[in-house]
C-alpha cells in the first residue's frame, strides 16, 4: 500500500536499485532528442520509473558518450595524487582535468587504491627510517621501548612530499600545477 503525504494523495513508488538495458536505452534516447536539463522532467516524461536524482547519476556517471572506460593509466595515476596533494578531496575539480573521467570514478579509485598505496608508502619508508637510525640490539622488547623514550613518540610520520615525484617529466597538462606550487614557495620565502 502505498504512504499518503498530507493532502491526502498517494505518494509516487519509484523503482529502485539496479538499472535494465531498455531503462538505459530509454533515458539515452530521451536525452539525445531533448537535452540534458530539468532531471526531474525527464524522469517522468521519457516512461522511467525513477526520480531525477537517479535519472541523473546514470547519465553523469554511466550513459554519457564521451565517459572514459577502462583501467586508470600511470599517468592519470600521477596527475590524481598531484592534484590532491594541491586540492584535496575536491572530486569534480580533479576529474575536470581529466578528461573522461568523472568524480565518482577519481573518488572510488581513490578510495580503493590510491589511499591504501599512499598509506603503505608512509609506512614501509617509517619503518626502514627508524631501522638504519637504531643500532641492533639483542632484546627486542628493550629496543622498542628505547626507540619509544628516545623519539618520545611511537606514531608513525610521513612526509608527503617524499613520495611524490614533482619532477617536469610528463606534466600531462600540469604547467598550472607547477606554477601554483612556485607561487607558493614564493609565499612561504618571503614569510
Amino acid at each position: 500500500m502505498a504512504s499518503k503525504n498530507v493532502k491526502g494523495c498517494a505518494k509516487k513508488v519509484y523503482n529502485k536499485g539496479a538499472w535494465t538495458e531498455e531503462e538505459d536505452r530509454k533515458l539515452a534516447e530521451y536525452i539525445e532528442v531533448h537535452g540534458s536539463k530539468k532531471w526531474k522532467t525527464i524522469a517522468t516524461k521519457s516512461g522511467l520509473n525513477r526520480c531525477g536524482k537517479s535519472c541523473r547519476l546514470r547519465w553523469l556517471n554511466y550513459l554519457r558518450p564521451n565517459i572514459k572506460r577502462g583501467n586508470i593509466s600511470d599517468e592519470e595515476e600521477d596527475l590524481i595524487l598531484r592534484l590532491h596533494k594541491l586540492l584535496g578531496n575536491r572530486w569534480s575539480l580533479i576529474a575536470g582535468r581529466l578528461p573522461g573521467r568523472t568524480d565518482n570514478e577519481i573518488k572510488n579509485y581513490w578510495n580503493s587504491h590510491l589511499s591504501k598505496k599512499i598509506d603503505q608508502k608512509g609506512k614501509t619508508k617509517a619503518t626502514s627510517t627508524n631501522e638504519e637510525s637504531m643500532p641492533p640490539q639483542k632484546n627486542v622488547e628493550v629496543g622498542m621501548e628505547a626507540r619509544a623514550k628516545e623519539n618520545g613518540d611511537v606514531e608513525v610520520t610521513f612526509d608527503v612530499d617524499d613520495f611524490f615525484d614533482f619532477s617536469t617529466e610528463g606534466t600531462y597538462g600540469l604547467e598550472w600545477v607547477n606554477k601554483f606550487l612556485e607561487l607558493d614557495d614564493v609565499e612561504c620565502v618571503t614569510e
